[in-house]
């Protein structure tokens, strides 16, 4: 693998990094919100996220072990997963805003 195929996966797989990490950020945020406000609906829909973060954990340290063969179907796989990631969390935040 050239130098540069292996710094543009790298950067990918930062960006793809960064993009989980501001999602679960925000996630936090919406937790002690809606934990201060006592939305239970909220809550769950929370708790219920947690499992999908985990995943997203695992194919991202999927993405940095696979090689050429596979990197480019796990990168898209990855970056499904976080855009979906990414959509329920910002219908969580709707409804705690809402509150």
């Amino acid at each position: 693998m050239t130098i540069e195929a292996t710094a543009a996966k790298q950067a990918i797989h930062d960006k793809l990094e960064a993009q989980i990490k501001s999602a679960e950020a925000k996630l936090a945020t919406l937790k002690a919100r809606a934990e201060a406000a006592k939305a239970n609906a909220e809550i769950k829909a929370i708790t219920d996220l947690l499992p999908r973060k985990e995943v997203l954990h695992r194919k991202l340290q999927e993405l940095k072990k696979s090689g050429e063969d596979r990197w480019e179907v796990v990168k898209n796989d990855l970056t499904v997963l976080i855009a979906d990631f990414e959509k329920s969390v910002k219908e969580i935040e709707a409804k705690v805003k809402a509150h």
